[in-house]
């Protein structure tokens, strides 16, 4: 598994303690006819604030699958839609790490403007196998997140 952080790039955000910053523009793409963002790319902003986050503290998702046949599914995921993101808008995704489990890490998210939350997520992620059975993390993946969050899973 590759755990080099100099794969991260000036695109992969920042780290601000324990919370990853990733600053994104909405693009026409991204809203509807009205230019306001549609409510499912709120997911997509998540997943690339959280690959980010794994990119920024050395972690190769493409590496994960071919060293240890193993990659991340959403297990469960709430959003609150609180105010609406608009074409142009300049947005953060902040993502913090909550909970490291055996098998799953929880993130809470939020995409926000300007400090304003417009959306917050709960997120709950699975390590799966590659035939989709659940399987246990890495040790050298769960090391690297451990100092990313406060909540560990106690003897495992």
């Amino acid at each position: 598994m590759s755990l080099d952080p100099s794969m991260a790039s000036s695109s992969s955000g920042r780290m601000e303690g324990d919370e990853h910053v990733l600053a994104m523009r909405v693009y026409y793409e991204d809203t509807d006819a009205a230019g306001i963002v549609y409510h499912s790319n709120y997911l997509k902003f998540a997943e690339r604030g959280r690959t980010e986050l794994l990119r920024l503290v050395g972690i190769s998702q493409t590496e994960l699958v071919r060293t240890h046949g193993m990659a991340f599914a959403v297990r469960d995921c709430a959003l609150d839609y609180r105010a609406p993101a608009r074409l142009d808008d300049l947005l953060e995704v902040r993502s913090r790490l909550i909970e490291l489990r055996g098998a799953t890490l929880r993130a809470r998210q939020a995409i926000q403007r300007g400090g304003e939350d417009l959306v917050t997520l709960a997120v709950r992620v699975a390590c799966v196998a590659l035939n989709g059975r659940p399987m246990r993390m890495p040790w050298a993946l769960r090391e690297r997140l451990e100092a990313y969050c406060p909540t560990r899973e106690e003897g495992a």
